[in-house]
């Protein structure tokens, strides 16, 4: 008995240590750290069961990442030989997808060189432009995308329009544009956009209020997107508090 209880005890430390690593990393429900602490290695066993195990359906993002970044090798060279629109568009993609967006802006610099037929690379583009903060430049490029397509990329185009409209000093138009994408897409990016929007603009109720909507959205999302939306939960809570100082 006493042996099986140092066995246990010594895994028991180990799930919890598990537990707590992944729990600082994910940053899910904050009743899972008193869970962990102190029902010991049953609460550990109780949270990996009910939040580690289902998170491992997000590591096939990071396996993808090895086959994307083969991929990208690949085109640059082909681009040597090749330096086609739809080389430098396919690779642009692969870039956005694996942050660079440095190097993604440049490659559609080149595709739009060449053809300027197709709104995605504009689109694609602006929000490579976005993701660098230069919003200047952004603004055409978005502009472009929701003059041939108001829903384009399910309404993202429309709500990043308005964020770079925000960051410009355009308030009357980024109001416009974001009451427009706020009715029919129900974006976490898009609504806590809107709301550091109306926090610039001393509308500090109506910006708790769509920080709250994030949140709220919680409730009724599949366990899967919830994982995945944990950032913007994690920028929802950081604006609150900011908006309560």
């Amino acid at each position: 008995m006493g042996s099986l209880l140092f066995f246990l005890g010594g895994w028991g430390f180990a799930l919890q240590a598990v537990a707590i690593v992944h729990f600082i990393r994910r940053r899910p429900d904050t009743y899972w750290i008193f869970v962990i602490l102190f029902l010991g290695w049953i609460g550990a066993v109780v949270y990996i069961v009910a939040e580690v195990i289902p998170d491992a359906g997000l590591l096939r993002g990071s396996f993808q990442m090895f086959p994307r970044r083969r991929r990208i090798r690949e085109l640059e060279r082909a681009i040597l030989d090749n330096p086609s629109a739809g080389n430098y568009e396919e690779l642009g993609l692969l870039y956005l997808d694996d942050g660079d967006f440095a190097r993604a802006r440049g490659c559609y610099d080149r595709s739009i060189s060449q053809r300027t037929d197709s709104v995605d690379p504009f689109y694609r583009r602006g929000v490579a432009e976005v993701e660098l903060g230069d919003f200047a430049a952004a603004v055409p490029d978005l502009e472009r995308a929701v003059t041939a397509d108001p829903d384009y990329d399910f309404h993202r185009a429309k709500g990043l329009l308005a964020h770079a409209y925000a960051q410009t000093g355009q308030a009357e138009k980024a109001e416009s544009l974001f009451r427009q994408a706020t009715k029919i897409s129900t974006s976490s990016e898009t609504y806590y956009n809107y709301a550091v929007f109306l926090q610039s603009q001393g509308r500090v109720e109506e910006a708790r209020a769509w920080a709250q909507k994030i949140l709220d959205q919680r409730r009724t999302m599949p366990g899967y997107q919830r994982r995945r939306e944990r950032v913007w939960f994690r920028k929802a809570y950081g604006l609150l508090a900011r908006l309560r100082l």
